[in-house]
């Protein structure tokens, strides 16, 4: 039997707060910095690994991402 914790609205909230700012680099990365120290330990590596993904879409969006992380 497979455990899945129950994932909160605060993670579905920053996730869509980062889809809404992806339009530029430097609100992303504020946000997603609020995200991850907001977040518990487990639903921010979760996070982090999702806009990795993400950013895969928006080369404007990787440059910066990849020298802040």
């Amino acid at each position: 039997m497979i455990n899945k914790e129950k994932t909160s609205s605060t993670y579905f909230f920053y996730k869509s707060i980062l889809r809404k700012v992806s339009f530029n680099s430097v609100l992303f990365e504020k946000e997603l910095n609020k995200a991850l120290s907001t977040l518990s330990k487990q639903e921010g590596v979760r996070l982090y690994r999702w806009a990795l993904t993400f950013i895969k879409s928006y080369p404007e969006l990787q440059a910066n991402f990849i020298t802040a992380y």
